[in-house]
């Protein structure tokens, strides 16, 4: 069994089976597309990634043609057979974050794990910030006429 490798951009894993008419690889960029796809999709999960990628993403979403950051707040090692996936989540106010955390955690392990069929041995999450109802509201109300 391989050992895992760091994650850089453009490094790829490869699925070898014995007996084999050649070579899979797959990108570590696709499994954390995957994963971050997979985590946003969990009811309670507001936004992946710290206060600073967040306001980054937010920026290059608004420039045409950049398309969106799906990997902000992800970070994965992958090896030939197996992946481990770091995930920094914005949990919705109210939402219970233990819930959220085992519903995410499920959510990536099985999408990964169907898509890539690389085994899924660990999945970190760490909650960074609680979102806010008002948090929306902000920039919409004025305070002076």
């Amino acid at each position: 069994m391989g050992q895992p490798i760091e994650t850089r951009a453009g490094t790829v894993t490869s699925l070898n089976e014995e007996g084999a008419h050649g070579k899979t690889t797959i990108a570590s960029a696709v499994v954390q597309k995957v994963a971050g796809i997979a985590a946003r999709e969990v009811s309670g999960v507001f936004a992946l990634g710290g206060g600073v990628s967040r306001a980054f993403g937010a920026i290059k979403e608004r420039i045409p043609g950049s398309g969106t950051v799906t990997t902000s707040g992800v970070s994965v090692e992958v090896g030939e057979k197996q992946a481990a996936i770091d995930l920094d989540v914005v949990v919705e106010y109210g939402a219970r974050i233990v819930d959220v955390a085992r519903s995410v955690r499920r959510n990536v392990i099985t999408t990964v794990e169907q898509i890539t069929g690389l085994e899924v041995i660990e999945v970190n999450i760490a909650v960074n910030d609680i979102h806010l109802p008002e948090d929306d509201r902000e920039g919409e109300v004025s305070r002076v006429e």
